[in-house]
């Protein structure tokens, strides 16, 4: 008799409107500029927060304006909303724009950016491929509301929808982290090379589950540097 073998093929499927577990070793594809992609984070519950970190991984080769991180709460659709624009310019917004940066111009090349702001100070700090900008100060003893929605791919006009087309993002985007504290310099230069084990408190890439929407791609990803 012929030995009997069984061939299992593990298929991973990432539905449209359903969630599924985190994204270890995987980056997210916005193939063309829509209304309707994105992927929504679907974060750990946090009290109100006075201080933060958000860390990502993108690249885009898009000469507009568009969002990175978009975070919307009730009364407030840019209560925390990471924006590129067309001149190089990075903005936080909490709320209003408390704090813009001119830093390299995005381009193909995938680039780690982090942005932490503290409400005490109101200190506001970005960083590229582990470099540091100068500090700016904005949004002093303000607090970022807890209890709304984190979207990649577009920014919220109302919590989870009203989408702009002209402002969605256009590219990849990975390793998409946030803590609710202000990361120490050799945390971010160590987060900046891909090898960082330990996600954010809030967002956790590799285990934060996520629902995705229209045309986005799911691709492996391993980039660590070392």
């Amino acid at each position: 008799m012929k030995p009997f073998v069984t061939i299992v093929l593990v298929l991973c499927i990432y539905l449209s409107g359903s969630d599924s577990a985190g994204l270890m070793k995987k980056s997210v594809i916005f193939p063309t500029k829509t209304a309707t992609s994105f992927v929504k984070l679907n974060a750990a519950a946090f009290s109100d927060l006075t201080a933060f970190t958000v860390c990502l991984r993108a690249a885009s080769e898009e000469n507009r304006d568009y969002t990175l991180f978009s975070y919307a709460v009730h009364r407030s659709n840019n209560e925390l909303l990471i924006w590129q624009k067309t001149n190089a310019q990075l903005d936080l917004y909490l709320g209003t724009v408390v704090g813009s940066f001119f830093l390299p111009k995005m381009d193909a090349w995938l680039r780690h950016i982090c942005v932490s702001w503290e409400s005490q100070k109101g200190e506001i700090t970005a960083w590229v491929n582990g470099r540091r900008s100068l500090r700016k100060v904005g949004g002093l003893d303000r607090v970022v509301k807890s209890g709304g929605q984190f979207f990649l791919g577009q920014e919220q006009d109302s919590v989870g929808g009203d989408f702009d087309i002209k402002q969605s993002f256009v590219g990849e985007v990975t390793d998409v982290n946030m803590w609710d504290r202000v990361l120490k310099p050799n945390e971010i230069e160590l987060i900046s090379q891909g090898c960082y084990n330990f996600g954010g408190n809030i967002i956790d890439w590799g285990s934060t589950t996520f629902t995705t929407g229209g045309n986005v791609k799911i691709e492996d990803n391993n980039d660590c540097t070392f």
